[in-house]
């Protein structure tokens, strides 16, 4: 039976994707797991791969196409099948239409009886939420992205104030954001309740005599999207603490001399383990603010943020605390190596929990780092160094890491990161916990 090949997402604000470079053309033979495509999203290239063996029967979409996530690609099926049915035609469907092409199209003929502008533009506006569909999915009666809502929320912008731009005039995240960018005079929250934008929009600047403009790309555009929504909107407070690393270090030391090249282990390798332990005790920060609660999550997933071209990603080892520590190394070099390559795969980006971010190959010693949403902590991790320190009394060299975790005052408290960044240190101290 023919299936449809749908839009993946590629992060948990992934809203749409952009349709690259067909690999495979109506007709051809698939095997599960043939790349089909290349999905372009913010931050990353992704290879769309075949869920299933048959014959590609119909590609739904263009190349540079903006395709919502979970829309329709592509069907596979059986060679002859009829897909008539699923909107694809039989055999060999043709692709949408190009915007310029759809415009084209979409332009009106003189009739008796046609809608004028002003009626027709009436007529384009989003129906109202039938009364069904008042429901958890659509909470107040407005229909929008889950990203979209919880952006809202965090700078007081009523929903129904929003044009949706998405399918049934759903509102996405680009429409909150440009409704944030050119707000009226005073958005009503309720009835006889006037709210002041809460977000100041920074007004763009001229470029001097003499300056060059460099256009920011799709990855630098969501970095600074979602760094600014969450400097303003998340509560950070920030707690610092200074790490003994002679032990640990000790301990890489004797790990590596029994591994091979591809799973030695890495400092960042041993903090991420170190972390993950540590979140089993501390479950509210292991949590995303969801609003009118705190959303605590089941599993332990360490985000590490990655340096690529362009900007960053966060590659994420799944059931961190359960894995050991030669797995975490070996899971880090092989997806760092496809995220720099532009091959990352979905599953290496998502899910995080909690998010390290180090810093200390580049010879930082200390800095702070910026809440990655939805988590509701980072930790920023400096290098290893050594200092003059005091031992019993006496003046003698140590080897010392500052360790600086942000966390967001909405789910957690000062005492409670206190506690972690403790827990988290007397680990690194006594490495051999790390193996336990």
């Amino acid at each position: 039976m023919a299936e449809f090949i749908k839009m993946p997402t590629l992060g948990f604000d992934m809203e749409e994707g952009t349709m690259g470079t067909w690999l495979k053309q109506v007709g051809d033979r698939v095997q599960k797991g043939d790349v089909l495509a290349e999905i372009e999203s913010d931050k990353v290239t992704q290879e769309l791969t075949a869920r299933v063996e048959g014959v590609l029967l119909a590609q739904l979409v263009n190349t540079g196409d903006q395709v919502p996530v979970g829309n329709n690609l592509g069907i596979i099926g059986e060679e002859g099948e009829d897909i008539s049915g699923m909107g694809g035609g039989n055999g060999a469907a043709a692709p949408k239409p190009r915007p310029a092409e759809a415009a084209a199209s979409a332009e009106p003929r003189p009739e008796s009886g046609a809608a004028t502008p002003d009626q027709a533009s009436q007529t384009a506006e989003p129906a109202p939420v039938a009364q069904g569909e008042l429901s958890g999915e659509f909470p107040g009666g407005v229909k929008a992205t889950p990203v979209a809502r919880r952006m809202a929320e965090g700078h007081a912008v009523d929903l129904a104030q929003v044009g949706g731009s998405g399918p049934g005039g759903r509102v996405r995240k680009a429409d909150v954001e440009a409704f944030m960018a050119s707000p009226p005079a005073a958005k009503v929250v309720e009835k006889g309740t006037a709210v002041s934008p809460s977000t100041p929009q920074a007004a763009p600047l001229p470029t001097p005599a003499g300056a060059t403009d460099k256009p920011l790309t799709r990855m630098r555009q969501a970095i600074a999207r979602r760094m600014s929504e969450s400097k303003v909107t998340v509560p950070h407070f920030y707690v610092t603490t200074d790490i003994d690393m002679g032990p640990a270090l000790a301990l890489r030391k004797q790990i590596n001399n029994s591994l091979d090249a591809e799973r030695k282990v890495s400092v960042n390798d041993l903090v991420v383990k170190a972390a993950a332990l540590a979140l089993r005790q501390f479950p509210n920060i292991n949590a995303s603010f969801g609003g009118d609660k705190i959303i605590l999550h089941n599993e332990i997933n360490v985000g590490s943020a990655v340096a690529v071209d362009g900007g960053l990603l966060t590659i994420v080892q799944k059931g961190t605390d359960n894995a050991s520590i030669s797995k975490i190394a070996q899971d880090h070099k092989e997806m760092i190596a496809r995220a720099r390559e532009g091959k990352v795969k979905p599953e290496d980006v998502e899910g995080s929990t909690f998010t390290v971010s180090n810093l200390g190959a580049f010879d930082v010693d200390h800095f702070i780092a910026i809440i990655n949403p939805p988590n509701a902590a980072i930790l920023a991790v400096g290098s290893a160094q050594q200092v003059p320190v005091v031992v019993n009394g006496e003046l003698a060299i140590g080897t010392r890491m500052k360790a600086t975790i942000s966390a967001d005052h909405r789910v957690t408290d000062g005492a409670e990161a206190a506690q972690f960044m403790q827990l988290l240190k007397g680990i690194l101290e006594e490495p051999l916990k790390l193996l336990i």
